[in-house]
């Protein structure tokens, strides 16, 4: 099957950050096979395949959310100013009320979210992870999905760590999957013993996956590691044998010069969830530095709980605006390299660079059209200004992904989200009365 894509602007984000003012670009299959402008593609053979009229929209890679915990759509403004909520409220409610049937219905919902804002693939740790595979399938994106790994126990494990065998199995059961990629998701430096922590790391080896952690995010965490080992996590890391090109860091909040060096030297990458961090008033991630040092980083929205969304047109925003107020200088981070942080720099992040982030032939086709015809469009003097700066996900007209159109016309192609939202609200009943008795989370 053939896809004509033209009347766009295309951004491809490749190496040069190529633009094609009249562009067009042709799909054969699950690749991107042609790129050019539409005097080229006059000599293009596209069978009788589709031709897709951009309306002299934006074509750019789909964008890449390097961190989540997308079935945590159900805690979605609950005790949004409450302090420490993850030991008081989140893991108890967790356990409480997290259910193998709500962990899918919620992924449902949460993926549509990102479709809809042009989010193609996504990093995911959560629970009852097989449960958010088939969600993955059901509606069409790329997930990269860890099962938790934590030393205590949780709603899918009566014991601390069972995440560990539960994500192995998983791992056997998916690895051959189209869209999902199984990987390894241990929580986080605090969470778990130094024993569990290796096997983890080995588990990843063991199978060639990524390895992603919570990392430098927490203020007990740091003390913790100064008081117990007078050392850093990540210096703990790395005499663990931990730091490796397959560790994915999220947040790096709390980063000193000597872990970045360490992130460099072993070829670490970050998952830089500036939303979160700043609503629980953590800090601002410096990465500047870590760029500098040659650390990739993408960006992640992190849980619908921690940052409240799932798109990265709000992480633009927020990573741009914190970042240049955080070193006080304007010129700090131009759009074009935000944009590219997300797309490309996401594929970095996650290892897979030569099949993702930029429109280049033989790459994957995850594609977004982005509409400029709505009133926050115009003037579009800079592309990459009105993405950061002026553009929504309500923006986002088509989405692609492996080479089938999964949002046509701003509307989820393989599934009602209408449908979708009754029967998550209709599954979280029980959710909603345990969440009453944590009075402060309401």
């Amino acid at each position: 099957m053939k896809t004509l894509i033209r009347n766009v602007k295309i951004l491809s984000m490749n190496e040069e950050n190529q633009v094609y003012e009249d562009g067009c670009v042709l799909v054969e299959g699950d690749r991107i096979s042609r790129v050019g402008n539409s005097r080229e593609a006059e000599s293009w053979d596209t069978g009788d395949g589709e031709i897709l009229d951009g309306g002299g929209g934006i074509l750019m890679p789909g964008m890449i959310n390097t961190h989540c915990h997308v079935s945590m759509m159900p805690f979605r403004t609950l005790g949004d100013d409450c302090g420490d909520r993850l030991r008081r409220f989140l893991f108890p409610l967790e356990n409480d009320a997290m259910t193998r049937k709500l962990v899918y219905r919620a992924a449902k919902y949460g993926i549509g979210e990102m479709l809809l804002a042009g989010v193609t693939t996504f990093v995911d740790m959560y629970y009852f992870e097989d449960e958010v595979a088939k969600a993955c399938e059901d509606l069409g994106i790329r997930g990269f999905l860890g099962e938790t790994v934590i030393g205590q126990t949780t709603c899918d494990s009566p014991e601390p760590y069972g995440g560990l065998e539960y994500g192995e199995n998983f791992i056997k059961e998916w690895k051959n999957s189209r869209l999902v990629k199984p990987i390894v998701a241990p929580h986080a430096t605090y969470s778990l013993s130094p024993e569990m922590l290796k096997k983890s790391f080995e588990m990843a080896e063991k199978y060639d996956t990524l390895y992603t952690i919570h990392v430098c995010e927490m203020e007990h965490e740091m003390e913790k590691f100064r008081k117990e080992y007078g050392q850093t996590p990540v210096e703990f890391m790395r005499d663990m044998g931990l730091l490796d090109r397959r560790t994915l860091a999220a947040h790096c909040v709390y980063m000193e010069r000597k872990d970045m060096e360490l992130f460099a030297q072993y070829g670490v990458n970050v998952a830089h969830c500036i939303g979160s961090n700043t609503k629980g008033g953590r800090g601002v991630a410096p990465v500047p530095a870590m760029e500098k040092l040659g650390v990739a980083a993408g960006l992640g929205t992190d849980g619908a709980s921690s940052g409240n969304t799932l798109d990265l047109f709000t992480l633009f925003k927020l990573f741009a605006n914190f970042q240049k107020t955080a070193y006080h200088d304007r010129t700090l981070f131009p759009a074009c390299d935000i944009v590219k942080m997300g797309t490309m720099g996401g594929a970095r992040a996650i290892q897979e660079e030569k099949n993702l982030g930029s429109i280049e032939a033989g790459k994957k086709a995850d594609l977004v059209i982005l509409e400029t015809s709505s009133v926050n469009m115009f003037p579009c003097y800079n592309p990459y200004s009105a993405i950061v700066y002026s553009a929504n996900s309500s923006n986002v007209d088509t989405v692609m992904v492996d080479g089938e159109i999964v949002v046509r016309g701003k509307r989820l192609q393989k599934a009602d989200l209408t449908q979708i939202r009754q029967e998550l609200s209709e599954e979280m009943g029980p959710f909603i009365k345990a969440a009453e008795n944590y009075g402060e989370m309401l």
